[in-house]
């Protein structure tokens, strides 16, 4: 992966880029996860970011490495969660959003230009944006938060297999597996089920 699309900005001057991604949206079980990672002109992909690629391409043990570089080479990384409650009370998309912008406000340095991994822009947003289709695979910096958005994640999945033993959830991590299935149809959904996804329906 190169940084071409984050040095285009910067051309433009801007100063303090951030760029998003989430984990979570699929799945029928657990909250929607955004990442926000927050970096200048001084970024280098070095010897410990030289593995950073989009997340689902990437093996447990190499995105837990690299969720630790990440931290120590981006200026800031911030997170936001949304649950399974506000994901059925408001939809996904909307929960996604709102997941978004939590992830940029817990930040203390506030970037001047987002950039975002999909095809729809933050609603209701101030700060300039832009969005890239398929930008975990394409551009380095959201790959790296596609990482702290999907470590984050799973690591709460885990705590919910110990809290709702019955699912397995630390090996799908909530995802409409075969396994996840045929447990929903044993024992029903549990408290973080997302009641309003047809197949928990």
């Amino acid at each position: 992966m190169n940084l071409n699309e984050e040095k285009k900005l910067f051309s433009q001057g801007y100063k303090m880029i951030g760029a998003i991604d989430e984990a979570g949206r699929g799945p029928l079980a657990g909250p929607v996860v955004a990442a926000c990672v927050i970096f200048n002109a001084n970024i280098n992909i070095n010897n410990d970011l030289i593995r950073v690629n989009d997340s689902k391409k990437l093996s447990e043990k190499i995105r837990q490495v690299l969720f630790e570089s990440i931290k120590q080479n981006f200026i800031e990384v911030g997170v936001g969660i949304c649950d399974h409650k506000t994901i059925d009370r408001i939809n996904i998309l909307q929960a996604t959003f709102l997941a978004m912008k939590k992830a940029i406000g817990s930040v203390k340095t506030k970037p001047d230009f987002i950039i975002i991994d999909g095809s729809a822009k933050l609603p209701n947003y101030s700060t300039p944006q832009q969005v890239y289709i398929k930008g975990d695979e394409r551009l380095f910096t959201i790959a790296a938060a596609s990482i702290i958005a999907k470590v984050t994640r799973d690591r709460i999945m885990q705590d919910m297999d110990k809290l709702y033993p019955n699912y397995g959830f630390s090996k799908h991590k909530g995802y409409g597996t075969k396994l996840h299935l045929e447990k929903l149809k044993q024992y029903g959904p549990c408290a973080i089920h997302r009641l309003t996804f047809n197949k928990v329906k």
